[in-house]
């Protein structure tokens, strides 16, 4: 099943388009994609209803084209995201793993959807794919072996980062330098989790300009994506529809020889297995 957001209304994506959810179930749920997983079984039982409807691969490439798709969950209450958790990702930045997930902030206003245009800020501006969980049920505390069931499902996303102000002064501003004006581009859509099996075991892509950067595994994480949902919650509560952008594999920009930054022109498309594809131009700021 996969959950869109439609132009501000949350929809569901069948073979021929998009099922408008408030209106279909005669407002029994939501427009707001975050109220519809943050009640994800009861909706379940209603979509079945649809479920001859199921998009195959070729609909949905298409369906992703659609310009009025919009960022998956619109006002998420908190944006999480993991640094240096591919292993292959921190050996190509010459640095050490780290012993314990290391989190920081997207922040609300740097989130956009799939066929926003990337803005050039500085000479240093990067790409790296990710993939991102959307909270479903969320709690605290919760146990490794029940965080997946926390999780309404995945989409695909790029953590853009601008590594001058990143890197800026004697401490870096991961958040700062990675939230400037569509930043976090997510989409095309919620896949809910029944629809991928293991997280860990997808491949996940990055293409500029038609070139392959990014072509890895999720399996390459250090902290695997139930460990991360566990980790958060003994500390914050997680709520419907938080994301969690999960972290990238190498191939980033900073990492090439020598290093490829996004120019005005380019295009961005980041594939994960399962999840489809979010394109995005780069344009000047």
């Amino acid at each position: 099943m996969r959950i869109a957001n439609l132009q501000g209304r949350a929809a569901l994506v069948v073979a021929e388009g998009f099922i408008d959810i408030g209106e279909a179930s005669d407002g029994q749920f939501s427009s707001d994609t975050s109220d519809v997983i943050a009640n994800l079984d009861a909706f379940r039982i209603w979509a079945a209803q649809f479920d001859h409807l199921a998009p195959n691969a070729e609909q949905l490439a298409a369906l992703a084209t659609d310009e009025r798709l919009s960022t998956v969950v619109a006002r998420p209450r908190q944006i999480f995201a993991i640094g240096l958790n591919y292993r292959h990702h921190a050996e190509e930045m010459n640095l050490i793993l780290p012993d314990a997930p290391m989190v920081f902030t997207k922040f609300q206003s740097a989130l956009c959807g799939t066929h926003a245009t990337i803005p050039v800020v500085s000479d240093s501006t990067d790409w790296e794919v990710e993939m991102v969980a959307v909270v479903g049920r969320g709690g605290r505390d919760i146990a490794i072996e029940d965080a997946l069931d926390a999780v309404a499902g995945y989409c695909v996303g790029q953590d853009v980062s601008d590594r001058e102000l990143q890197m800026a002064g004697a401490q870096p501003q991961f958040s700062l330098g990675k939230s400037w004006s569509n930043f976090a581009p997510v989409g095309p859509w919620i896949t809910t989790s029944d629809e991928i099996g293991d997280p860990n075991e997808l491949t996940i892509q990055c293409a500029l300009n038609g070139v392959l950067m990014q072509d890895w595994s999720t399996n390459d994480m250090v902290f695997s994506i139930k460990e991360v949902v566990s980790y958060l919650s003994s500390v914050v509560e997680l709520l419907p529809g938080d994301l969690i952008f999960t972290g990238s594999p190498h191939g980033v920009g900073q990492g090439q020889k020598p290093p490829r930054f996004l120019k005005a022109g380019d295009e961005l498309v980041s594939t994960i297995q399962g999840l489809g594809s979010i394109v995005n131009p780069v344009g000047a700021y």
